[in-house]
């Protein structure tokens, strides 16, 4: 198992017992680490940002490493989304970590992804 499967495990074990809820609970707290980062910009530590960026990859990771078993229950159009949109995510990610001074405008995407499905998901609970 991987570690974000392990740390995606880990976490569950405490968290709400609809699925859907925690995963909405997780995307959410990801939004609001990079909110607050993107609201505190210029007093940010580079590992605070970094940290960030970490859980919220680690996050989208396991979402796309579910949706690519044969066995999930989605339809095959909602996981071909999820995929998609992870590679959206690591491209964004993959952008701000590289860049030599990142804008913090950058995060606005990665924020509104994460509050939207969220919203979905606890639509759906």
């Amino acid at each position: 198992m991987s570690r974000a499967h392990e740390a995606y495990a880990s976490a569950s074990r405490n968290a709400p017992k609809d699925p859907r809820e925690f995963e909405a609970s997780i995307l959410t707290r990801a939004a609001g680490q990079l909110q607050r980062i993107r609201d505190n910009w210029a007093e940010e530590q580079a590992s605070a940002l970094n940290d960030a960026l970490l859980y919220n990859r680690r996050i989208w990771t396991v979402f796309a490493a579910s949706a690519a078993e044969n066995e999930h229950p989605l339809p095959r159009e909602i996981k071909q989304n999820i995929a998609n949109l992870a590679i959206f995510i690591f491209k964004r990610t993959s952008e701000i970590e590289t860049a030599t001074d990142p804008a913090p405008q950058l995060l606005d995407t990665l924020i509104m992804i994460n509050r939207e499905i969220a919203a979905g998901l606890y639509a759906r609970t």
